[in-house]
């Protein structure tokens, strides 16, 4: 395994290419947290994209995210998941083959939390898979949208209790992933659709998920009130702000916002805080 200081700069480079969004505001962290939380991104990237991945069946992803969670569960055995990964090694991307490589740029008493954290949603996302994404009742999709992002928010919660004695509203800490994660639902419906995927609950409107969008990103604001910490704020705030102007824009009409709006609200965003 290549040596920590080189891993950590690895690290910072594959979250630059898979997540903008999120390399960012984690470059705002102070040195300890940043290592955790880009430990934590890139572990959930990491199953995340066997669960999206196009080429692999359903079988097979629910066993790779179930073997995955199992191991996680346990001290980590690198050799035993490369194992497990090696038949898919010339499809599954790298950010998914080097998942040992993220958990070893986690500091020692963090990574016990993300480790566990990661588990959770991967045998969430299992399940899902299983289901093969149809959401029938807003039960379904609250339940989806825990698994998948709010239970970041709670991941991050500890976090942030650990590092800074922050103590936030578990409840605000799920919406505020639930919220972001309504938002992706909504710009990829299209999308989403002709994979044969279903995330709006059966007779929701667009107007209907928009409204779920709204109340999570309400209480996400909350959430943010609650923490007192600059350099976590900046963190939140970001793809917070994101959020709601891309709401803003899905519901003018547009696919998305401008790479110039997107500067524009990171500037924003730091000169408020």
């Amino acid at each position: 395994m290549p040596e920590v200081a080189a891993l950590q700069k690895e690290a910072m480079d594959m979250l630059k290419k898979t997540s903008r969004t999120f390399y960012i505001p984690i470059t705002f962290l102070e040195p300890k947290l940043k290592k955790a939380v880009a430990s934590a991104y890139l572990c959930m990237r990491a199953i995340d994209e066997i669960e999206d991945h196009e080429a692999l069946e359903l079988q097979e992803k629910q066993r790779l995210l179930l073997a995955t969670s199992k191991m996680l569960t346990k001290e980590f055995d690198t050799k035993e998941y490369e194992k497990l990964v090696a038949p898919y090694k010339d499809i599954l991307p790298a950010v998914s083959l080097r998942l040992g490589d993220w958990l070893a740029i986690c500091p020692a008493d963090l990574v016990g939390k993300v480790k566990e954290s990661t588990s959770e949603m991967a045998e969430g996302m299992a399940k899902w898979v299983e289901k093969n994404w149809q959401v029938k009742t807003k039960e379904d999709l609250d339940e989806y949208t825990y698994y998948v992002a709010g239970l970041v928010g709670v991941m991050l919660s500890d976090l942030w209790e650990w590092s800074a004695g922050i103590k936030t509203n578990r409840d605000d800490a799920i919406a505020y992933g639930r919220g972001l994660q309504a938002v992706n639902i909504l710009r990829n419906k299209d999308e989403d659709s002709e994979r044969g995927v279903q995330f709006f609950p059966e007779g929701w409107t667009r107007q209907d998920m928009f409204e779920y969008a709204e109340g999570n990103l309400a209480k996400a604001d909350d959430y943010i009130k609650s923490i007192n910490r600059k350099s976590i704020v900046l963190f939140c705030k970001l793809p917070l702000a994101l959020a709601h102007k891309t709401l803003k824009a899905l519901k003018s009409g547009k696919e998305k916002m401008t790479r110039a709006e997107v500067e524009a609200t990171v500037e924003e965003v730091q000169a408020e805080v």
